[in-house]
C-alpha cells in the first residue's frame, strides 16, 4: 500500500519517505528503463557494496563511488591493479571493504569479456527481463524465477558478490520491472517510459 505523499500532494511508494534524498532517486531514476552499459555496470556495482548496508549509505556515497572508480567505467576498472585497491581502500568517500573492491575490478573484467560475447551489456541483461507471470503484487517480493537464473549465470561467468536478491533489486531499479506500488504517481509514468523503450 502506498502510505508515502510527496511534497506536491501525490502518493509515492512507502519506501521513498524513509529518507530526504530517496524522492529524487524514486521520481528520476528507480522503475525507468536502462540501456546504458555504464549505468547498468554502475548500479550492479553499488548494489553488491549495499550488501549487509542501508541504501541510504550507499546513495550518499555514489558520487565518492562514481569518483574513486573512473565513472563506472568498467574497461578501465578492469586494468585496475594492487595500488588500485590499495588507494580505495583508504577512501573514505566510498565502503572500504576488501572483498565488495575486488569484486567490482573482477567483475569489470568479466563486463569486458561480456561486451565482446553478447555485444552489450544491456542485450545480456534485458534478456533476463521477467515475464509478468513470473511477479506478485508490487513489492511483495524480494527473487523471481528470472533473477535466479540471472545470478545463477553471472556466477557461472565468474561474477561476484551477485546473488538473486541483489539481481533482483537490480531489475528494479533499472526498469527490468516496474515495481512501483500500485497507488504510486509514479507507476503510470515508469509503465509508460516501459512501453516507449526499445529493448537492446
Amino acid at each position: 500500500m502506498t502510505e508515502f505523499v510527496g511534497p506536491d500532494g501525490e502518493p509515492r511508494c512507502k519506501w521513498c519517505g524513509a529518507a530526504p534524498e530517496f524522492l529524487d532517486y524514486h521520481d528520476r531514476e528507480w522503475g525507468f528503463p536502462v540501456s546504458d552499459d555504464i549505468r547498468l555496470f554502475e548500479k550492479l556495482c553499488l548494489e553488491s557494496f549495499q550488501s549487509g548496508l542501508s541504501w541510504r549509505t550507499i546513495l550518499n556515497k555514489r558520487d565518492g563511488f562514481r569518483a574513486a572508480f573512473d565513472g563506472f567505467d568498467f574497461h578501465k576498472i578492469a586494468r585496475y591493479d594492487a595500488s588500485d585497491i590499495d588507494r580505495l581502500l583508504s577512501d573514505e568517500n566510498i565502503v572500504r571493504h576488501r572483498g565488495k573492491i575486488t569484486a567490482v575490478i573482477n567483475n569489470a573484467a568479466r563486463a569486458v569479456e561480456m561486451t565482446g560475447t553478447e555485444g552489450s551489456l544491456a542485450a545480456f541483461f534485458w534478456g533476463f527481463e521477467p515475464k509478468p507471470e513470473e511477479l506478485g503484487a508490487p513489492q511483495t517480493q524480494s527473487t523471481s524465477e528470472s533473477s535466479i537464473a540471472l545470478a545463477r549465470e553471472l556466477k557461472r561467468r565468474g561474477w561476484k558478490f551477485l546473488g538473486p536478491t541483489t539481481a533482483f533489486a537490480f531489475m528494479q531499479a533499472m526498469g527490468l520491472i516496474n515495481d512501483h506500488s500500485e497507488g504510486c504517481a509514479m507507476r503510470t509514468m515508469a509503465d509508460d517510459a516501459r512501453r516507449k523503450f526499445q529493448r537492446p
